[in-house]
């Protein structure tokens, strides 16, 4: 399926629409990789050794791949220099710095109810 682009109609940020642009981008970012990419580049530009050593558990693919989708959709910019080798450098943008406040809501939310979550789960399991 395709997405519709956004022209500023209503119904194309409408999230309860399968053809939506707004459900794409939010399931875009909406995953925990690029979570902790917004968060890490939160404190500032990294290189792209930094980043994957931020974001632990993450590979070479996966970073790479949610690099590409959050440039994509300007929430990340990269930087290359020109030098030998050369170095690449990400930073967030503007809207990026904006997602970066949610992030760190759920960030929050998460440290707040994580003990919460885990007496539900094990009140489930059994």
């Amino acid at each position: 399926m395709v997405a519709k682009q956004h022209k500023g109609a209503p119904d194309e940020a409408d999230l309860t629409r399968a053809d939506s642009l707004a459900r794409e981008i939010f399931s875009d970012i909406a995953n925990k990789w690029a979570f902790l990419i917004i968060e890490s580049l939160g404190e500032g530009t990294l290189r792209f050794s930094a980043l994957r050593n931020a974001v632990e558990g993450i590979s070479h693919k996966m970073l790479t791949q949610n690099l590409r989708m959050l440039e994509r959709n300007g929430l990340v910019e990269r930087n290359v220099h020109p030098t030998v080798p050369p170095r690449v450098e990400y930073t967030l943008t503007e809207p990026g710095q904006a997602l970066r406040a949610t992030v760190d809501g759920m960030c929050d939310w998460t440290h707040r109810y994580l003990g919460d979550i885990e007496v539900s789960r094990r009140r489930f399991d059994t």
